[in-house]
């Protein structure tokens, strides 16, 4: 019996004598300025990439305005009429049958202005949600700054807002809120809320990008989130009544979409006075946005190279 052996495996040719090492090219590329494709760049370069593209993030957020409702027959008006009808059911359910309005003037406005800020909110981290995990042909196909996306979106809720508050404004015409010196605080509360939404977008769509199932579970936290903001009902209310611990209100009046919404209301709604408003409310807001923006944009950065894989 002949016994036959396996052939030896081959072994790595060996580079030719006097060709460079791994390390001298890599030294090379650093020196002529190439990287690695893909590769995470440190932030300061990262910000700078995204600013060079700004033009990009505004038309992006347009054309995709403009595509969202071009298949409905009443197009852009759903921007108007889906807070509306949102509000309408509320007032059915909360203000009516419930009858949360009870201790708080103005209830139609103040829940309209809650609805309308609320919506901003919400709208904000859906969309975020989906930006790196709804675009991937766009991520896989072209190198640009992944935080593009998220930003881009949150541009566009941002544009739809100002729309919104346009029809806001009528409405509350319409109900006796007539312009006031207050109504310009509305202008810096909506500015940190459009932060504190950018930044909590930016931590969300990294989340989703790697975990599809995050976007799924986001419309139930964001309805508990919502009963929990005082939309339609009053916090302070609740808080006068001495019906919950101290803690719990604390925490309600401490909650980030809660604090926006007293901004907007004690903007526009001359009956909500500053005693509905948490104690340091302006610094809260602003706490908030800072947190959110550097925090959720830092931890988006540090995954920039695991985008579009898998």
């Amino acid at each position: 019996m002949t016994l036959t052996l396996p052939p030896p495996t081959a072994a790595a040719p060996a580079p030719p004598p006097g060709a460079p090492s791994t390390e001298d090219l890599q030294a090379l590329a650093r020196r002529h300025g190439l990287s690695v494709s893909g590769a995470r760049p440190p932030l300061p370069a990262y910000v700078r990439q995204l600013w060079s593209r700004r033009d990009f993030i505004a038309a992006f957020a347009t054309a995709r305005l403009t595509a969202q409702y071009s298949q409905a027959r009443l197009g852009q008006l759903w921007q108007l009429m889906t807070p509306l009808l949102n509000a309408a059911v509320y007032y059915l359910m909360f203000g009516v049958l419930m009858d949360v309005q009870h201790g708080v003037p103005d209830y139609l406005p103040f829940l309209l202005t809650g609805v309308f800020v609320w919506t901003f909110t919400a709208n904000t981290l859906t969309a975020g949600s989906r930006a790196v995990s709804g675009n991937l042909g766009l991520v896989r196909a072209l190198h640009f700054p992944r935080a593009s996306l998220p930003l881009s979106l949150a541009l566009l809720q941002l544009q739809q807002l100002l729309v919104s508050l346009a029809a806001l404004v009528v409405i509350l015409l319409c109900f006796g809120e007539f312009p006031t010196w207050s109504w310009l605080l509305a202008v810096p509360a909506i500015a940190l809320q459009a932060l504190f939404g950018a930044g909590a977008s930016l931590a969300l769509a990294r989340l989703a990008a790697r975990t599809p199932d995050i976007s799924q579970l986001l419309p139930f936290m964001l309805r508990t989130w919502m009963y929990g903001s005082g939309v339609m009902w009053s916090i302070g209310s609740l808080a006068r009544s001495g019906r919950v611990p101290d803690g719990v209100v604390l925490a309600l009046q401490c909650n980030p979409a809660a604090v926006y919404i007293d901004l907007v209301r004690y903007a526009l709604v001359e009956s909500y006075t500053s005693a509905n408003l948490p104690p340091h409310v302006w610094a809260l807001a602003t706490g908030w946005a800072v947190l959110a923006f550097v925090g959720g944009f830092v931890w988006f950065w540090k995954a920039e190279e695991t985008y579009g894989r898998g």
